[in-house]
């Protein structure tokens, strides 16, 4: 007997709300003829034979794809695994080393089912079970009675008490008869596999003919070839060019079957179109083909490039199901860490107002859904209404925050009153959006609107002319200085800082031969632009001090984007902290230049950034707590007393929490051994209090919610809304519709995924990160665009 055979029954719980976001819609097939007992359980002792009864021969909802492999496809979604047992698992839903079918008729589904729990039943009479003792039920591992030696997995005991060598070593003290009786049992089950082998109708010749499954069953992108290159489909397109083969070659080549590494190229593929939104009938394209057949080079590899119709079939529905496991395993882990419900809304072409909802934790972010909510932007109670239907989602006991896009309009008014009615969830604003307020209200401030509108008539007359272009390229040095960035307060300083990287460079271009000998170093704008550049103007002198103020602003964006790779919420009191120190001494700590930028950042922090739950995970945070220069003001004090009050229910853990508190604060017990000192600095905070915050419970628990969530928007992964916009679109069918809601789950949880990866490895700023978006404000219009794209 296999393991799978004798593994106890785990039912996974799916989380109610993700089906709420994709509702599969099941296709009652017609039920299969009831047979009787399947030949693969044929052999088992007479006992067992008495327990069982007619079952659903599992045959009927398979088809063999290859016999010496064990591997079978299912029925109804077309997933390839192997062994009988996983198959069984999979049609009965069950989580064992096997995804679930999603396709699979009900009736089927709780006849597998029952036919599992009655085989598990039937195990404690199989006769090994009287020869061992079990030492580990959850890694299945039994000792021998006879000579004590521990293995895995009953088949490998029956070996083991039978003398056969297969993966384990006989036993040498086993009695006579039970050796006999041991290896008869094992010779009966081998005995009806076999005749069960040679019953297959699917197995002729020794190939696998895909005109054996039934019409209904029969899938258009699973044709087998059998003889090379001569029988392929016609959609099937080959990897390497028939005309390069030789017969040896072709001779290696007897018979291209789609297999599952076949298949997993094709998803691969499917991907690359699901995350970057690529229409499918690019799929289509001869050129599609030829660009994959040049990737793969002259490899000996034929197999099916992916249709536009596999892509929006099989391929979607496979990419679905791996999207809605990877959000499973996220789900699990909200209990631990909790979640922050991030809100990510605008305003599309079409005048409609829509918002993603993104659940972020240190697991990984996920997409939920999107909601078009034109209809009632203006209304509080709808929009309340909104938002706690999102909540009961996720589940209320997994939300630490909700972290909005804005500080206008309903949203913001529904947000506060939404805190009076779950007192544990805190409403915050994306501390992105908040720094981008900041520079948008320095921006117009004096002397700084001058200094930015000059620096806009020196890009706006350099790209408005192609001949000053080229020749503003040439003494940079191919430096384009226009840029566009995701967040559009960002694009004024950045070009200001960009320009003013090349003032020397500048300099020299309109002082040389060739801008002198040009018409237009005679016109009022040129000789304007020349004096900005090259005379005796302020301008630069200006440029220097708005920069020095709005840099500061601009590094800690960077930084509570996850520019170090940890959650932010531990450390944005104290970022917002050090920018204003670096001002003040980028200023020299002379007061009448450095406050108006204080003043402006004070009156976006106190107003909209700041809230409660920032001073409690300041407090919490031990690379900052026991430092010298801790702050510990009554603000912060307050804050963490705010949110013990609001966020612990429980009168006995808030007791507990207050308390152990203290603790945390004279350094006693686990938080003063040697380790957690060493590793304040080192690891991430929330990571510090699960490895030494076990004798504090309560406050473990408190301090790793808070600690683990994010201080910033879903802006910062850089999600696509196109197909978002599309999504909330009429005029389809259900079917079309139905396919959308797929993709659009699909194309954001990738692309979110994505966005993970590459943080771990490769960090990159979606913020500070180039669009190819032109900016007319700064380039002049559209004229320009042309010659800026040279």
């Amino acid at each position: 007997m296999n393991l799978e055979d004798k593994e106890t029954l785990n039912c996974c719980c799916t989380s109610p709300f993700f089906f709420l976001w994709h509702p599969q819609i099941h296709t009652v097939k017609s039920l299969v003829t009831v047979k009787g007992w399947n030949n693969k359980f044929g052999s088992r002792t007479s006992q067992f034979r008495r327990m069982a009864t007619p079952t659903v021969v599992i045959d009927d909802h398979c088809t063999v794809v290859d016999r010496e492999k064990r591997r079978f496809r299912c029925n109804y979604c077309g997933k390839e695994m192997s062994r009988r047992c996983r198959l069984q698992n999979h049609l009965a839903g069950i989580r064992e080393k096997v995804l679930p079918c999603d396709e699979v008729p009900a009736e089927v589904r709780a006849q597998m089912k029952n036919e599992i729990v009655r085989r598990k039943k039937a195990v404690a009479y199989t006769s090994s079970n009287d020869h061992c003792t079990l030492v580990d039920e959850k890694k299945k591992r039994v000792k021998c009675n006879y000579c004590g030696k521990e293995v895995t997995t009953c088949y490998r005991l029956k070996n083991h008490l039978a003398g056969i060598r297969e993966n384990v070593l006989p036993c040498d003290e086993v009695p006579e008869k039970v050796r006999a009786r041991m290896r008869n049992e094992i010779m009966r089950r081998k005995k009806a596999d076999a005749n069960t082998s040679s019953n297959d109708p699917c197995k002729q010749n020794g190939s696998l003919h895909e005109s054996s499954q039934p019409s209904s069953k029969k899938r258009k992108h699973c044709t087998t070839i059998e003889s090379g290159l001569k029988e392929k489909d016609e959609n099937t397109q080959s990897l390497i060019d028939p005309k390069q083969l030789n017969a040896r070659d072709a001779g290696k080549i007897a018979k291209v079957a789609e297999d599952s590494s076949s298949r997993q190229i094709q998803r691969c593929i499917g991907r690359f179109f699901f995350e970057n939104g690529i229409d499918f009938s690019a799929a289509n394209s001869p050129y599609f083909q030829k660009m994959i057949r040049a990737l793969i080079g002259c490899g000996s590899v034929v197999y099916k490039v992916p249709s536009c119709d596999d892509l929006k079939g099989w391929i979607l529905q496979e990419e679905l199901k791996a999207s809605q496991e990877h959000v499973r395993e996220i789900v699990d882990s909200w209990g631990t860490t909790g979640c922050s419900i991030l809100l990510d809304g605008w305003t599309d072409g079409k005048g409609r107002d829509l918002i993603n909802f993104v659940v972020d934790s240190p697991k990984g972010p996920i997409f939920m859904k999107s909601a078009d909510v034109s209809d009632i932007v203006g209304d509080v109670d709808a929009m309340i209404a909104l938002l706690i239907g999102v909540i009961e989602e996720v589940g209320v006991q997994n939300v630490v925050q909700i972290v909005s896009y804005t500080t206008l309009g309903s949203v913001d008014v529904a947000g506060k009153k939404l805190t009076e009615k779950y007192r544990t969830i805190s409403w915050t604003v994306c501390a992105s959006h908040c720094i981008g307020l900041i520079l948008d209200k320095i921006a117009m401030l004096d002397p700084w609107r001058g200094v930015l509108g000059k620096a806009k008539d020196i890009i706006k007359f350099i790209c408005s002319h192609e001949i000053v272009l080229k020749l503003t390229r040439k003494h940079t040095f191919g430096l384009d200085i226009v840029s566009s960035r995701r967040i559009g307060s960002l694009t004024p300083f950045l070009m200001l800082e960009r320009i003013e990287s090349q003032k020397m460079n500048l300099k020299n271009m309109f002082s040389s031969l060739e801008w002198k000998k040009s018409t237009l170093a005679s016109t009022a704008d040129g000789m304007q632009v020349v004096d900005l550049v090259s005379g005796e103007s302020s301008f630069w002198t200006e440029a220097q001090m708005l920069l020095k103020g709005s840099i500061p602003l601009i590094r800690a964006l960077h930084l509570i984007s996850g520019g170090d790779s940890k959650p932010q919420m531990g450390y944005i009191y104290e970022t917002m902290k050090q920018v204003k120190e670096q001002i003040k001494e980028e200023f020299k700590d002379n007061e009448t230049k450095y406050q108006p930028f204080w003043t402006v950042i004070d009156a976006i922090w106190n107003n909209q950034l700041h809230k409660p739950i920032h001073s409690a995970a300041y407090i919490l945070n031990p690379s900052l707590f026991y430092c010298v220069d801790f702050n510990d003001d009554a603000e912060i004090k307050d804050g963490l007393s705010h949110c013990i009050e609001q966020m612990v229910e429980d009168k006995r853990a808030r007791y507990l929490t207050l308390l152990q508190l203290d603790d945390y604060m004279q350094t006693s017990g686990t938080f003063g051994d040697g380790n957690a000192i060493d590793q304040r600095m080192t690891i991430s905070p929330e990571k510090w209090w699960s490895l030494y915050g076990v004798q504090c419970p309560e406050l473990q628990n408190f301090a790793i919610r808070i600690l683990s969530q994010t201080c910033t928007g879903a802006l910062r992964y850089g999600l696509k809304r196109s197909l978002s916009e599309q999504l909330h679109m009429n005029g389809r069918n259900r079917v079309e519709q139905k396919r959308l809601n797929d993709l659009t789950f699909v194309h954001h949880n990738l692309r979110l995924q994505n966005a993970v990866s590459i943080s771990k490895t490769d960090y990159r700023d979606i913020f500070l990160e180039e669009t190819d978006h032109p900016v007319y404000e700064w380039v002049g219009g559209g004229d320009v665009k042309e010659s800026v794209a040279e």
